[in-house]
């Protein structure tokens, strides 16, 4: 069946704010390195004030699942995205540049408040710690999910971070069983290892309410299995999901369904900032699955995808990939 969506997101609205930082800084800040921990209003400011004088690189629109939307129109998809933003002028600038990227919003998704930052910090190893202050965006609750639109989307796209508020855990509900009702597929991002780590049962009931494809990487997987290694998290959770991707960073993604497993080779490249990996990676999945290739050539698009977002600064590819999938789905 036809529809007007590829892809249908539901996920925080955050203006992304990059600096670059010597890892013992993090530790000087008091900040654990290479996850996202919430913060108040408060302690970005302190945090902003603090980093005042380091490199700051660049500021977009973003949030996990805003970077997968942008990622499905990369590769020339349709994408749409749910969230909540601030009547402010940061709300202002993430309406204009998701939109610049090729992604459809729901513009009355306004709130009165702040719109949602994130402070992203980026250490020469490429890693990437989040330091996020939600605003607004912790309100995204049940009524902001549009049904009409998820109902006309191939794939709906649930983000793992939804599940730290009590409004956002109930909008993933809604918005699954309403795709169940009108034959999306669903598909849901662990998103984080400490997400994973303090939210396991909020994950556990989504598992369990009907997932049809499951992104996390290997730290995720690992931990919400409790399995020593990722193969062994595969078979766990090829028991719980129709189908899912493990993304292992250079070496590509374990990919699994109807009984098989197969990793998925990575592309090459040299990686200076690890953010959006994921997300792009999921983008290049979700493009693929909506125009028809296998999970396995679609695994191969987000490894493009990530290989290339790793490359630079900042979670947004720097060239579109419309028209490319071919090209890279016969590359050696």
């Amino acid at each position: 069946m036809s529809r007007s969506f590829d892809v249908y997101g539901l996920g925080h609205a955050l203006v992304d704010v990059q600096y670059t930082i010597a890892p013992e800084r993090l530790g000087q800040l008091g900040i654990r390195k290479g996850v996202m921990t919430l913060i108040d209003e408060a302690q970005q400011a302190q945090l902003l004030q603090a980093l005042d004088g380091s490199a700051r690189m660049a500021q977009a629109s973003g949030g996990s699942a805003a970077n997968t939307m942008i990622g499905v129109a990369s590769f020339g998809g349709k994408a749409y995205y749910t969230c909540l933003i601030g009547r402010d002028e940061w709300g202002d600038f993430y309406h204009r540049d998701l939109e610049k990227a090729g992604v459809q919003s729901n513009p009355e998704g306004r709130a009165a408040g702040p719109t949602g930052k994130c402070v992203v910090l980026i250490t020469p190893d490429a890693d990437r710690t989040l330091n996020t202050f939600l605003g607004v965006s912790s309100q995204l609750a049940p009524e902001h999910v549009e049904a009409a639109i998820l109902g006309d989307s191939a794939h709906l796209y649930l983000e793992g971070y939804l599940v730290s508020s009590d409004n956002g855990f109930a909008a993933c509900l809604h918005a699954q069983q309403l795709g169940r009702q009108a034959g999306t597929r669903i598909s849901l991002t662990l998103s984080d290892p400490a997400m994973v780590e303090f939210f396991r049962a909020r994950f556990e009931q989504l598992v369990a309410g009907g997932v049809d494809l499951l992104f996390c990487n290997e730290a995720e997987a690992r931990t919400f299995t409790g399995a020593s290694d990722a193969r062994a998290a595969a078979a766990h959770l090829a028991t719980q999901v129709g189908a899912g991707c493990i993304t292992c960073g250079a070496a590509g993604a374990l990919i699994f369904e109807k009984g098989h497993t197969a990793l998925v080779p990575g592309f090459s490249a040299q990686a200076v900032d690890t953010t959006g990996a994921g997300d792009l990676f999921a983008g290049g999945v979700l493009f693929g699955l909506a125009k028809g290739h296998t999970l396995a050539q679609a695994a191969r698009l987000g490894n493009y995808a990530a290989a290339q977002v790793v490359a630079q600064y900042g979670p947004r590819l720097a060239h579109p990939l419309h028209g490319e999938a071919d090209q890279i789905l016969a590359a050696p």
